[in-house]
């Protein structure tokens, strides 16, 4: 067998553990598998690239390759790591960015290289694809990543004629594309880099912080499709099959997740949605009666329950109360009490969020319930526990045909007995509406900080 059958074999290799990874990445019980799967793909890879011979010479620059590797082992895994649970979704988008302008790099240089060749058409057109998808994936991950850590407003930033010009922006892009096709100029290259860069911060900063999940979802989609590219310049099968799957899994993902909202994908990006707080009420949140509670009344009413959802939402990331959370489900079912964990899709800041969250705190995967199954359960539980959520189980999604999220679907907390809603304040969530369930006669509200409030559950708990 010869050294490229071999290294193709690899490459084979490699490519099948990518797809088998992203099936175990579909459920929370084999998502930790499916991700170490993909990694020793990719070391597979890696290693067989060093053997790889280009036109019947070695790889070059081996050293340089190798301090690349050295320095981003040295950023990535301190930064992996080291990072919150909320801070999970800047992670992913920072990322993100960073293969997106790395695929732009790839193609800048592979430009440099053919350009005097004159190389075919359709040679020089992936190479500018490359630099247009992979510069606007790395401009708009970096403020996705600012909105995310409040480095900036997460509010939609808007102003007269923007959509026209972010449009005008993108045909310019595809002109000069043209141009550059047309008349081979490298220097109409380097235009090209700056208005993709300008591009990528246009489009994101219409959109709201509680899209912005969705807006990542997409921009991983971008730096996919930017690798493929590099991969039909570069003649690697292997880039191209890669950065298809991440292409392909980026787009579904994004549309699973607009269906979770309940609005089109134009509508989340183009609709500077959370730009202004609104309220499906007449009456100002202060002047409408809730019923507030202790949490000893809580854990008395949970005490004597048969069964518990819990909901959790981004509250609880932010509290870093997932531990607290899973000590007061061991303490109720100490009690013969039956519990369960209802997950909403968009729940916290990224796909799957929550049940990361919840499998750090080492909560058994057949407790988490999606929407669906949720909703079925609810409807004989004796109490439901909301922690951190807020629109993802606010009924103006189902009731309120002017709500800016009416057709999204929702956990339907009401649908239990009782209902405990842990909140630092009546401040409304994302989307910036109130929540008719804070209203309802069945609910019970305890103010404060959610690890703190969990924490006294638990004792409240202990003690009945």
């Amino acid at each position: 067998m010869s050294r490229e059958t071999l290294i193709d074999l690899l490459y084979l290799v490699a490519a099948t553990t990518f797809i088998v990874a992203l099936k175990g990445l579909g459920s929370p019980k084999r998502a930790r598998q499916g991700n170490l799967l993909a990694a020793v793909g990719m070391v597979i890879a890696i290693v067989a690239t060093f053997f790889k011979q280009i036109d019947g010479h070695p790889l070059h620059h081996v050293g340089l390759i190798v301090l690349g590797m050295v320095i981003g082992l040295v950023v990535a895994v301190p930064a992996a790591r080291l990072v919150q649970m909320t801070a999970m979704p800047q992670l992913v988008a920072i990322f993100n960015g960073v293969g997106g302008g790395a695929a732009a790099l790839v193609s800048i240089t592979e430009f440099s290289h053919i350009h005097a060749s004159h190389p075919a058409t359709y040679v020089t057109l992936e190479v500018l694809l490359g630099v247009l998808i992979g510069t606007v994936s790395f401009s708009g991950s970096a403020i996705a990543y600012a909105k995310l850590q409040e480095l900036m407003t997460g509010r939609p930033v808007t102003y007269p004629g923007q959509q026209i010009l972010n449009a005008i922006f993108g045909l310019g892009a595809l002109g000069l594309i043209v141009a550059i096709l047309v008349s081979g100029a490298t220097s109409v290259l380097w235009v090209l880099l700056a208005l993709s860069f300008v591009l990528g911060i246009a489009f994101v900063l219409p959109i709201g912080g509680a899209d912005v999940p969705v807006l990542i979802s997409l921009l991983n989609s971008f730096t996919g499709l930017a690798v493929a590219a590099s991969g039909f310049t570069l003649g690697s099968n292997l880039l191209i099959v890669a950065g298809t799957l991440v292409g392909a899994s980026g787009i579904l993902l994004t549309r699973l997740m607009s269906k979770a909202m309940g609005r089109s994908l134009a509508n989340v990006l183009f609709s500077a949605f959370g730009s202004a707080t609104t309220s499906s009420s007449s009456a100002s949140a202060d002047q409408r009666p809730v019923r507030s509670g202790s949490p000893e009344d809580a854990g008395i009413l949970m005490g004597f329950a048969s069964r518990v959802a819990i909901i959790p939402g981004y509250g609880l990331a932010v509290a870093q109360a997932q531990h607290v959370l899973r000590e007061l489900a061991e303490q109720l079912e100490a009690k013969g009490i039956e519990v369960f964990y209802a997950i909403h899709p968009v729940a916290g800041r990224m796909p799957g969020h929550m049940n990361v969250l919840l499998a750090e705190a080492n909560v058994p995967y057949e407790q988490l319930l999606e929407l669906d199954e949720a909703n079925s359960e609810l409807q004989t539980a004796d109490v439901a526990l909301v922690v951190g959520a807020n629109d993802t189980v606010n009924p103006a999604a189902s009731d309120d045909k002017s709500s800016p999220i009416y057709g999204m679907p929702i956990i339907h907390a009401d649908l239990a007995e009782n209902v405990i809603f842990l909140k630092r304040s009546m401040r409304p969530g994302f989307a910036g509406i109130e929540n008719e369930l804070l209203y309802n006669p069945k609910t019970t509200l305890v103010f404060g900080d959610a690890k703190d409030t969990l924490t006294k559950l638990v004792a409240a708990v202990k003690a009945n």
